[in-house]
């Protein structure tokens, strides 16, 4: 059906807006030959690359919480078997700290070469939990530290986090950074400079793939090393080594000092590992080292906001 020319038309349009003005009414059709604006741009591309669409449309459907604080932590806390809640972290370092030869602490390789850190430099109070391997998939203990806003670092080896990439990803959701911890878990003064490349360059493209971001940080399995380690970590993009200070089980904590305490900028060791290897769960786990970094008076930071 016609209408006619362009002006009766546009009255009988606008007729028809008056009847039905309830409802509401757009502007009248554009007549041909007249400029029209330009749509509003995009507010962000209409496709991104891989796995990076998947976790803008994640954040756009889920708004991380804020974290919680006061009472509410308090009940939280007392809800997951704590006497008290964890001391809260401070903000993270606008500049990650220099780091400097400091014997036990700090080893500093050469140039080009990630350094080895067992105490992050800083007069922060501050500890920071990693864990290490992936055969434990614990999502009770993932909930309890997101509740509890409790960061940590996982260092994950390929051949164990493969039967379940998916749990890895949702850590790194949660903002917990997933670094290297080689493929295979070997003994790296066993292996030649290729096959070093295989298992610590191999690992990062797999995570890359897997997961997301590109680790900075990696842990040499039982923190053994060689003279290839060090350069085949730098030729893949890493930073810095992390090893540790204390290692945590559920039901003990062991140092490597002798006045058995934490000291700012520790590096706590752990495992991704369940009751039937530890007797003992991942949230026991957590309990523990909640508790005893939080009546020694320090807070528990992400060592990637302080390292790499």
């Amino acid at each position: 059906m016609s209408f006619g020319s362009a002006r009766p038309r546009a009255r009988l349009l606008a007729g028809l807006c008056l009847a039905v003005t309830a409802a509401g009414c757009g502007s009248l059709p554009t007549e041909p030959g007249r400029d029209t604006a330009p749509p509003p741009a995009a507010a962000r591309p209409v496709a991104l690359p891989g796995r990076a669409e998947q976790q803008e449309q994640h954040e756009v459907a889920v708004p991380r919480a804020a974290p919680l604080r006061g009472p509410e932590l308090a009940e939280v806390a007392r809800a997951w078997g704590l006497d008290a809640p964890p001391l809260p972290a401070p903000a993270p370092p606008a500049v990650k700290p220099a780091l400097r030869e400091d014997g036990p602490h700090v080893r500093l390789q050469g140039d080009g070469l990630p350094p080895l850190v067992r105490r992050v430099p800083t007069t922060d109070k501050v500890v920071f939990l990693t864990i290490d391997d992936g055969r434990e998939k614990d999502r009770r203990f993932n909930r309890m530290m997101r509740e509890l806003g409790v960061p940590f670092s996982a260092f994950v080896s390929g051949y164990l986090a493969r039967e379940d990439y998916g749990y890895f990803r949702e850590l790194n959701e949660q903002g917990v950074r997933v670094n290297n911890h080689t493929l295979n878990h070997k003994d790296l003064r066993r292996l030649g400079y290729q096959r070093q490349r295989e298992e610590i360059c191999g690992q990062q493209d797999e995570l890359v793939r897997e997961v997301g971001p590109r680790p900075l940080l990696f842990r040499p399995p039982y923190g053994e090393f060689t003279a290839d380690t060090l350069r085949v970590a730098g030729e893949c993009g890493v930073t810095a080594m992390p090893l540790w200070n204390e290692e945590a089980f559920p039901d003990r904590m062991e140092y490597r000092h002798l006045d058995q305490r934490l000291h700012p900028g520790d590096i706590i060791l752990t495992h991704f590992r369940g009751p039937e290897e530890w007797g003992g769960s991942m949230t026991d786990l957590a309990r523990l080292v909640i508790r005893t970094a939080t009546e020694q008076g320090f807070a528990l930071a992400r060592l990637d906001d302080y390292l790499g």
